[in-house]
């Protein structure tokens, strides 16, 4: 059985009447390429069933046309958002994506980042500020853009976009104390370094109030969920029984909370005040509806990639930006308790 001849770029560009640089730039920068050619292109390759050769373009050039995500989950709702982002900054860009997910192992992050170097990317982003020693040497010799996404910090490695978690934390927090509540507590899971400096300015909120900055406090490494939600207000109130509002480190913890809430007979928002953080649509659909620190996830991942782009395009930016995002609260019926 004879083998069917490999097409190749040359094949496409005598299909579509334009020379083999005019196909090679319509798969790398289309922008440059005319509608028309492009079309003409675009029909070639798929009536041909042409598929790029990226490694003899990496050989070629020095990198492939693919970026690097390396995130720690794809069943976070966050991450998802992300990820959505990324794919509609990639449109139009002649870009693809390869996607690695560490499920919260430094070893795994270090791993994938060394597989993805090899392989020559044109970006890579990578989730967070606190990888291990090894892995930001790594990142540091990446000879490609570098974004660090999900929250800004001091030294960026190359780029970062994102917000911060303490500041987030400490003005959901201040929210509650605004609304009356007096012993607001803090429920966590997986503990990650974002989860933990929400925790951080929840604290920092309680003491500048005079409040007992430590207690109460329930945190978990288990993943988050909802149902592990009413788990943790269980144990909350069994501890501490005196608890007006619970801020959550997510939303899936406070939706948890208000099914636990309502499965004790426990009014929300007169006994028990609940705030989230990222504000999924979900809080806005529960009953009462949910407060939350809202996060633009989307924008994130747009905007990592245009960096990438405006990188590869040579107009910058410089090495060491940030693009602080920011946050905003959501106050809903869930923290909506008058004020004493």
């Amino acid at each position: 059985m004879n083998k069917t001849p490999k097409i190749t770029l040359s094949d496409v560009a005598v299909a579509a009447d334009v020379s083999p640089i005019t196909v090679s730039r319509a798969l790398r920068n289309p922008d440059k390429v005319s509608v028309e050619a492009r079309a003409r292109i675009d029909r070639a390759i798929h009536e041909l069933g042409y598929v790029p050769n990226h490694a003899a373009r990496a050989l070629a050039s020095g990198r492939t046309d693919i970026v690097g995500v390396i995130i720690p989950s794809v069943s976070n709702n966050v991450f998802a958002d992300v990820m959505r982002g990324i794919d509609e900054g990639l449109q139009g860009s002649g870009l693809g994506v390869q996607l690695g997910t560490t499920r919260y192992s430094p070893t795994t992050e270090e791993d994938l980042i060394r597989v993805f170097l090899s392989q020559r990317p044109a970006g890579l982003i990578v989730a967070g500020h606190d990888q291990s020693p090894v892995a930001r040497r790594l990142l540091e010799g990446a000879e490609c853009p570098v974004v660090q996404i999900m929250e800004v910090g001091p030294a960026p490695i190359d780029l970062a976009v994102g917000l911060s978690h303490f500041e987030g934390a400490r003005t959901g927090a201040a929210h509650l104390l605004a609304q009356g509540y007096r012993a607001p507590a803090f429920l966590g899971a997986q503990m990650d370094p974002r989860s933990q400096r929400r925790l951080a300015g929840f604290r920092a909120c309680l003491a500048e109030a005079g409040l007992n900055a430590q207690d109460p406090v329930v945190t978990t490494p288990e993943p988050s969920s909802v149902s592990l939600g009413c788990r943790l207000l269980a144990d909350l109130l069994a501890r501490w029984p005196m608890t007006d509002a619970v801020l959550c480190n997510n939303d899936d913890l406070a939706l948890g909370v208000l099914f636990e809430a309502q499965r004790r007979n426990i009014r929300v928002p007169e006994q028990l005040g609940i705030c989230g953080f990222n504000d999924h649509e979900m809080m806005s659909a529960a009953e009462p509806p949910l407060s939350s620190v809202a996060t633009d996830r989307l924008s994130m991942g747009r905007q990592a990639i245009g960096l990438i782009r405006s990188r590869l395009a040579g107009a910058g930016p410089e090495r060491g930006s940030s693009v602080d995002l920011g946050f905003r609260l959501v106050p809903r019926a869930s923290t909506a308790r008058r004020r004493s």
